[in-house]
């Protein structure tokens, strides 16, 4: 695949792009992506946010093709810290992330209105959690395991 770049690449509105439609513009340090910037690829995703080493790190909102959406923390290229996760059906994670995975404290709302809050471990809910209806009727605390509650 080839690859165009502007002869500056150290600076705040350089560009870099391929053959396929996907581009980044942005900042650059020594020839690397650093800083702010946007990359588009060629499927319609995106990202808006901060750049380290040609990785997403910092703070960003990626935005997929298909209408999911995740603003939060990024490292190495991954989800990684809190943010938010929204399904294009109404479903939100609201929480921690490690390497992509739910991890740590965290609500998922369903689109039913209904919510799990509590804790996850590996994209899975696990250790205390509470499920709780859409009009906060009902309520069921308990201890999880690998998504299922004990």
């Amino acid at each position: 695949m080839s690859v165009f770049r502007q002869k500056e690449m150290t600076g705040t509105r350089s560009i870099e792009a391929w053959s396929d439609g996907s581009y980044y513009l942005g900042s650059f340090q020594e020839g690397t992506k650093q800083g702010k910037g946007v990359y588009f690829w060629s499927d319609g995703s995106r990202h808006t946010g901060d750049w380290v080493a040609d990785e997403m790190s910092g703070k960003g909102v990626f935005c997929w093709a298909d209408g999911r959406n995740y603003d939060g923390e990024f490292k190495s290229g991954v989800m990684h810290g809190s943010g938010i996760y929204t399904w294009q059906d109404g479903r939100r994670y609201e929480g921690q992330y490690s390497f992509n995975k739910k991890h740590g404290k965290g609500t998922y709302i369903y689109s039913d209105g209904s919510k799990y809050v509590g804790e996850w471990v590996d994209g899975f809910q696990h250790g205390l959690g509470c499920i709780i209806d859409a009009d906060s009727t009902y309520e069921r605390k308990g201890i999880w395991a690998n998504g299922k509650l004990k």
